[in-house]
């Protein structure tokens, strides 16, 4: 057990760090700058009161970065307490003001009392590749969305019925924008020659998209929709070069992106989690009890969890349900005893939690039937 705790109120441009002994005596609260010379000499006098030192941080990426693999490259014991967690165990300290110092003092105070904290430990370099590739995509992507938001916009200033009629989040019709950018234009090319335009290249739905007119259109979103189909490809190899890949990929429903955004959330390591409902309790794929007084039994999903995370168990689950039969008897039979369409799918992901982990904890590749042995 270690003697002394260290808790880091994390801040963009600096960390306040409080050390407690075991009794809850503070032996150290400084700020310091979040750069490397200041951080190295914060470790060393740390180090100097008790080399058995357990680290707590309330943000674990981002800005806390620098810190953390200043910690972990020194093997340094380092675990991570959420700044809600933070927030709702401030109340029970003395004083109602809100210092640094004191969010430093209660993260110290609550990785001294506590042992459920999750243990950081250094990512492997395909879990960083994936989660800045990712990372990328979502920027895209969010990039993508605030493009055709601004073209929507205005075609409901320009022609309100067409915007209501037609799907700017897929494809065809931003091809058509590519082309033909005037109603006038269109009517010049007539309903057959616009519907070859497109079928050429390969957009579906011609017909109906022959009949729109639109005189807004930008370029850009065609490029957007090249980046992301690059950025995909991009995941998809760097994914399967990871151990885990075909482990993770054989799951129906889970595929290179799925499996990369999995990778980049946990870096693969099971044993950062202990066990499986805690991992489905960090994908907020377990419910958590709300009871009081004689009210029991009020479940509900957790205010707290990783919501990447969750999507990948919840989108995957979504399409196991369309393309293996197991997955879709499980859902049926929730469906009958009464459960909503959602609850459905959230007992499935919290079923695929619990495979995953299997999983990846034996090595093997999910099988959707038993082997067969033939007598001899």
């Amino acid at each position: 057990m270690a003697r002394i705790w260290a808790g880091t109120d994390i801040g963009k441009t600096h960390h306040h760090c409080v050390v407690l002994d075991a009794e809850g005596k503070r032996l150290l609260s400084r700020r310091v700058l979040n750069d490397e010379p200041e951080l190295m000499t914060l470790l060393a006098d740390v180090l100097a009161i008790d080399e058995d030192v357990v680290w707590a941080v309330d943000v674990a990426d981002g800005m806390a970065a620098l810190w953390i693999n200043l910690l972990l490259n020194h093997g340094q014991q380092l675990v991570y307490i959420p700044g809600l967690a933070v927030n709702r165990a401030s109340a029970g300290y003395r004083g109602t003001g809100k210092t640094d110092a004191k969010d430093a003092t209660v993260i110290a105070d609550q990785a001294r009392m506590r042992r459920d904290l999750t243990a950081l430990g250094p990512d492997a370099e395909h879990a960083i590749d994936l989660r800045v590739l990712t990372g990328r995509r979502a920027d895209i992507n969010a990039d993508r969305t605030r493009r055709i938001n601004h073209l929507r916009g205005q075609l409901t200033s320009i022609f309100p019925a067409l915007e209501r009629v037609l799907d700017l989040g897929n494809v065809g019709p931003l091809v058509l924008l590519t082309g033909f950018q005037t109603p006038a234009a269109l009517r010049r090319t007539g309903r057959k020659r616009l519907e070859t335009w497109l079928r050429n290249r390969k957009v579906r739905g011609a017909e109906a998209l022959a009949e729109a007119a639109l005189e807004a259109a930008d370029r850009q979103h065609t490029g957007l929709n090249e980046q992301l189909a690059e950025i995909d490809k991009l995941i998809a190899a760097r994914f399967r070069e990871h151990d885990l890949a075909e482990v993770i990929e054989s799951t129906p429903g889970t595929g290179p992106l799925m499996g990369a955004e999995f990778l980049a959330a946990t870096a693969g390591d099971m044993n950062r989690y202990g066990s499986a409902d805690r991992l489905a309790s960090l994908a907020g794929a377990a419910p958590v009890p709300r009871d009081s007084g004689s009210i029991s039994g009020n479940l509900h999903r957790p205010r707290r969890y990783h919501r990447g995370l969750q999507r990948v168990f919840y989108t995957s689950a979504l399409i196991s349900i369309r393309n293996c039969g197991a997955s879709r008897r499980f859902y049926e039979r929730k469906r009958a005893e009464g459960k909503r369409h959602v609850q459905a799918v959230l007992a499935l992901a919290r079923r695929r939690v619990n495979v995953m982990w299997a999983l990846i904890r034996d090595g093997r590749c999910y099988q959707s039937e038993l082997p067969v042995t033939s007598a001899a």
